[in-house]
């Protein structure tokens, strides 16, 4: 009985800290957001939280991005102690002279920012998609869900046509 637990505790551990190690380098590889704004909307301590979020590949482009941050309450509340709704939005525009990166052109695109809006399970996703026919940044906000996914988004463009953009590859 003794030897089980001690494989319990073993794996455990082992667990913890791959759990630890995997959110550290998401850290450490993820886009920085400011938060610029954070908004009040009810005495449940819910508030739309604002996020400036520069695109680290594409120089002169911003993003801002508001989602749902649920209060302690309405959390106990609702049931969803660890998990805030899946909605946002986002506004892309130009914001000096455009000088573009090593992007990746897929149909995929790239991801630029993660946020986790749950312990484990959702985030709050950026991804930037290269349309290079209408010479467009295409920047969607999304919800990732590990089992269900979701239908919630939310689409910027940043046209180039016309624009002096400088292509750093």
């Amino acid at each position: 009985m003794q030897a089980k637990n001690s494989s319990l505790i073993k794996y455990g551990f082992m667990l913890m800290v791959s759990v630890g190690l995997v959110l550290t380098i998401g850290l450490l590889t993820a886009t920085v957001a400011d938060e610029i704004g954070d908004v009040n909307v009810d005495w449940l301590g819910g508030d739309i939280k604002i996020e400036a979020v520069e695109d680290p590949k594409v120089e002169g482009v911003t993003c801002h991005v508001s989602y749902f941050d649920r209060g302690l309450i309405d959390r106990f509340r609702n049931g969803e102690i660890f998990s805030d709704p899946s909605n946002s939005s986002i506004s892309c525009r130009q914001t000096g002279p455009i000088v573009i990166g090593k992007i990746d052109k897929g149909e995929g695109g790239e991801s630029l920012f993660s946020k986790r809006t749950s312990l484990v399970w959702k985030s709050l996703k950026v991804t930037r998609i290269y349309d290079e026919e209408h010479q467009t940044l295409i920047y969607l906000s999304h919800a990732t869900e590990v089992q269900n996914g979701s239908a919630k988004m939310s689409l910027s463009t940043v046209p180039l046509f016309g624009q002096s953009v400088k292509w750093d590859d």
